[in-house]
């Protein structure tokens, strides 16, 4: 019996995302799990993508898709990092992408998982990525790509526009941030410059060796790729060095952004310390002098005088004037 999918399409038994059979004009024809299995070289170019968290997907992968125990061990590795592989089974090429699923953070970065041949694209993930499902409706709607060139070129031109997006977002935020540190408004600051640097320092991890995998790709030759593939993967390549050089710089923005702010707080608080210290100097003498008529011995003059309380406090408050005076003529106030 037949069930939905994780993306929404119906699909025969568990794993499989959606497959399509391209008939390399920009369309393709939707099959199911059965069709899968039986598809031949002969038949056309198939797109398969599955969830390689399922057993079932997983044992398809391992026993029916005919691919070495290698190359298998190698979709499935986990923890890695983007890369390309050429195998005799086609091109092995991991890529990661923006984690734009609703609640997630963008620098959870997702894993596309791809191996490429000349009649067969398979591509695996355990969470959606929305750049397989962009070009999925380029297909549904006769626009998708019409050779395994294409294709590749399509996906990773899908997630380096979104990776653009959040980098933009990052150099936006520290913009605000930076005004917030000039015009004084340093409340909650420093949560805001360690979770930026943080998201900052994770994307980096995979944008900047996605950009070395992309340029190693327009100078090594790869099957699927030809001239016009090759021109537009250059210009893929390029904007995915220029986001890795705007983390760069957000970082250091960041950085130097956390400095100001921990130099203006310093600064504060040097100077609240500088007040309290000019008001002990100027009480330390005034509370000596309270100090000794309070004593509770014999011989403190003006015991007897109902008018002594006024003259001591009109003192004090004399000699507090001439320690203000003396203060501001050394340059203490």
């Amino acid at each position: 019996m037949s069930k939905r999918g994780v993306d929404g399409i119906m699909e025969k038994k568990s794993g499989l995302i959606f497959a399509y059979l391209l008939d390399e004009q920009g369309g393709g024809q939707l099959w199911n799990w059965e069709k899968v299995e039986n598809w031949s070289p002969d038949q056309g170019l198939i797109w398969i993508h599955i969830d390689f968290s399922d057993d079932y997907a997983m044992e398809w992968l391992h026993k029916k898709s005919g691919l070495s125990e290698v190359v298998c061990e190698a979709l499935v590795e986990e923890g890695t990092r983007p890369r390309i592989n050429t195998t005799p089974d086609g091109t092995l090429i991991i890529l990661r992408g923006v984690n734009c699923n609703p609640g997630a953070d963008p620098d959870d970065m997702v894993g596309l998982r791809m191996l490429l041949s000349d009649r067969r694209i398979i591509t695996m993930r355990q969470r959606r990525i929305m750049a397989v499902d962009d070009v999925r409706r380029t297909v549904e709607t006769g626009d998708g790509p019409v050779s395994v060139g294409d294709f590749f070129v399509m996906v990773a031109e899908r997630i380096v526009n979104r990776t653009g997006d959040v980098i933009v977002d990052i150099d936006d935020r520290v913009d605000e941030i930076e005004d917030s540190v000039l015009t004084g408004e340093t409340a909650d600051l420093r949560p805001k410059l360690a979770d930026l640097r943080r998201q900052s320092i994770s994307l980096r991890r995979y944008i900047a060796p996605q950009r070395d995998m992309l340029s190693r790709m327009l100078v090594e030759k790869v099957a699927f790729v030809d001239d016009r593939d090759r021109m537009l993967l250059k210009e893929i390549a390029e904007r995915t060095a220029r986001y890795v050089e705007d983390i760069d710089a957000a970082r250091e923005r960041a950085g130097i952004t956390q400095e100001e702010l921990n130099n203006r707080l310093s600064e504060q608080m040097n100077k609240a310390m500088y007040l309290l210290s000019i008001v002990a100097a100027i009480f330390l003498p005034l509370g000596l002098i309270t100090g000794l008529l309070g004593i509770n011995v014999g011989g403190i003059p003006g015991t007897e005088n109902h008018l002594a309380f006024v003259f001591v406090t009109l003192g004090l408050v004399i000699v507090a004037l001439a320690l203000v005076a003396v203060f501001r003529r050394i340059k203490w106030l």
